[in-house]
């Protein structure tokens, strides 16, 4: 398949070009910022479509201040949008130790009957310590995997996360989970079950928007990234370009890879819904490819797919904010997240949405 760029032969090569535009060792101090705390959402908008949109244009220099069902008016027939189908498992389960001692199980991943999970508080628990959860099932709690525990479960893992399982909301969230965010903290095109995050660019959709897009003559493509740990992952090298991603699940078809090719052949662009997208269509250059990605885009990487981004407001000093950087300049980003503050935009997982044009 033909993209028009070429890609990076090597991670080497990524960063020489890397150190030429921003020069070598860039600290993550550099991507902070203050946010006032009222302005982290706790529930959504009360329609999906009715929130806020910022409009970046990164020719133009320009920022416009929309709502999300505006953003139609930023595609022409021929373009393609791309959109992360994976699905939100309800990741978070709670239990006690046979002390009493009250123990939760965050899941990274979904396999049965062994998986990774973070444990809290997972340094007073031994390896093959077994828990007992909510549903009275035992869990035993193995060895350390990359990020967490290994824990096995006795029976299917799906009979026990629909009887038992929370939705995993992330912790500047400051709440319990409730009924509504089943609903609330999923796409409506989620299909493909696995994330333990949601990718929450996509939430804004709805149904009568994609319709409203596909009568425009606007394709739609799908990936699967089952967004999860490696993707909200705290930073805790100084410098940048050590920072290591957790490895994550995702699928780009040969459907999707078709389309990709003949909007590109006839001149339509390419709109990644989420970072999620992104980093799939750029691991694999827009090519069918299936597997696992660590792929970490920060300021100095060159898209080869990807045209616009469709994003949320995210957290100073991650790899989200380091992606966005790279797609549309720092500078430019940090000016857009000043006037998001000014003009009180709501940020994060269920805040308010960017384009970046």
């Amino acid at each position: 398949m033909r993209t028009g760029l070429k890609p990076y032969k090597t991670k080497g090569e990524a960063a020489v070009r890397t150190r030429k535009i921003y020069g070598k060792n860039m600290k993550l101090s550099e991507f902070d910022y203050s946010l006032p705390k009222e302005l982290i959402a706790q529930y959504p908008a009360d329609e999906r479509d009715k929130c806020r949109l910022m409009v970046l244009d990164r020719k133009k220099k320009t920022i416009a201040h929309k709502t999300f069902e505006d953003i139609a008016g930023y595609f022409k027939a021929g373009d393609l949008l791309v959109l992360n189908n994976t699905k939100v498992i309800p990741a978070r389960l709670f239990g006690k130790r046979k002390s009493g001692g009250k123990v939760e199980l965050f899941l990274l991943e979904k396999k049965n009957p062994t998986c990774e999970a973070l444990v809290r508080p997972g340094a007073r628990i031994k390896d093959g310590e077994k828990v007992v959860l909510e549903s009275g099932d035992e869990v035993e709690i193995l060895g350390r995997g990359d990020v967490g525990r290994f824990v096995k479960f006795a029976r299917p893992l799906d009979d026990i996360l629909n009887a038992i399982g929370h939705v995993p909301l992330p912790p500047y969230i400051d709440r319990d989970d409730e009924e509504s965010d089943r609903l609330n903290y999923q796409t409506v095109y989620a299909g493909r079950d696995g994330a333990t995050a949601s990718p929450t660019a996509g939430l804004h959709f709805t149904h009568e928007l994609l319709g409203r897009l596909q009568k425009l003559g606007v394709e739609t493509g799908y990936v699967t990234l089952h967004t999860n740990y490696g993707t909200f992952a705290p930073i805790k090298t100084d410098n940048v370009e050590s920072h290591k991603m957790h490895k994550e699940y995702f699928e780009l078809p040969a459907e999707t890879a078709k389309a990709i090719e003949e909007a590109k052949e006839r001149g339509g662009k390419v709109f990644a819904v989420g970072t999620t997208t992104a980093r799939v269509l750029e691991h694999c250059s827009g090519k069918v490819s299936s597997g696992y990605t660590g792929m970490f885009i920060y300021p100095g990487y060159e898209f080869k797919v990807v045209d616009h981004l469709m994003t949320n407001f995210h957290l100073p000093k991650s790899t989200l904010m380091l992606l966005v950087s790279a797609f549309a300049g720092k500078g430019f980003i940090f000016e857009a997240y000043r006037q998001a503050i000014a003009e009180k935009y709501r940020f994060f997982s269920y805040g308010d949405g960017m384009l970046i044009l």
